[in-house]
């Protein structure tokens, strides 16, 4: 009898302990489930981010920034970045409206205003407003000149920011600018355009040197009129113009036999009579 008992005290310990270990067993089961529901339901987006949430298929809003709690397997979110992002448009052979053929690349600056439409009212709102870019560039492009392509770029670069944004206004993008990075020309333009400058600076210099020819022919014509009312003071015009003749040495003036020139003639000649009385009267 005393072994039967003994035998029943184990038994009924053995199943206390299994019950204890089965329940400690399911806490630990329950406590990962819980755990890892909640690391699954709870989110956190940037400053900078929103979530957009679908609720079996259903658009329920944006989120974020921040902590924010989601249904798991119910809820599916999108992070939309709303920073502003920039990307190269690939260089476009274009011709232009004088028949150029140029090759064109700019840099376009966006960022999503309205993550809700960028996530809804488009597919893929980078690669759509990528792809819009290179389009409104050929057409732009192919609707001026060549001139004003190379001098106008900034007006180019705005009316390429309005014409993009008024498109992708509806996706909840903003375009912010658009910047024409370079123009590629061929080498037969390249000599054409070099040939062209050249002209024009010869042009600009000839009609400089014509204006300064003109302005001093208007000049000596008054200073010929002055002269005439005075004619002393072409006398000594004329004795300065020796004066700077006379400081090159190696040089002989021959002067006119006009009047200026009798009494030139006939100062020196003075001059040389005295010289010779001078000396006869020291050797006497």
């Amino acid at each position: 009898m005393v072994s039967i008992r003994i035998v029943v005290c184990l038994f009924v310990r053995g199943e206390n302990i299994m019950s204890s270990i089965a329940s400690i067993f399911l806490s630990i089961l329950i406590l990962i489930i819980v755990l890892g529901f909640l690391s699954s339901a709870l989110r956190i987006v940037k400053e900078y981010e929103r979530a957009v949430i679908f609720r079996l298929g259903r658009l329920i809003g944006a989120k974020g920034p921040g902590l924010f709690f989601r249904i798991p397997v119910v809820d599916v979110f999108r992070v939309v970045d709303l920073r502003v992002v920039s990307f190269d448009v690939p260089k476009q052979r274009i011709i232009t409206k004088d028949n150029v053929t140029v090759d064109v690349d700019a840099v376009v600056y966006y960022r999503v205003f309205d993550p809700i439409k960028a996530v809804v009212a488009v597919e893929n709102y980078i690669y759509a407003t990528n792809l819009l870019s290179q389009t409104t560039l050929r057409d732009v492009i192919g609707q001026v000149e060549l001139d004003d392509l190379l001098s106008k770029r900034e007006e180019l670069g705005k009316r390429l920011t309005e014409i993009i944004d008024a498109a992708t206004d509806p996706w909840g993008i903003k375009v912010v600018q658009v910047a024409i990075k370079d123009v590629s020309l061929p080498i037969e333009m390249q000599r054409a355009i070099a040939k062209q400058a050249e002209a024009e600076r010869e042009r600009r210099s000839r009609i400089i040197m014509a204006e300064g020819e003109y302005q001093a022919a208007a000049k000596m014509a008054e200073a010929a009129k002055l002269y005439q009312v005075n004619p002393m003071a072409m006398r000594l015009r004329e004795l300065q113009t020796y004066t700077e003749i006379a400081r090159e040495k190696n040089m002989i003036v021959v002067t006119g036999m006009g009047q200026t020139g009798g009494d030139l003639a006939t100062l020196l000649g003075i001059v040389k009579g005295e010289k010779e009385v001078a000396k006869k009267t020291q050797s006497g």
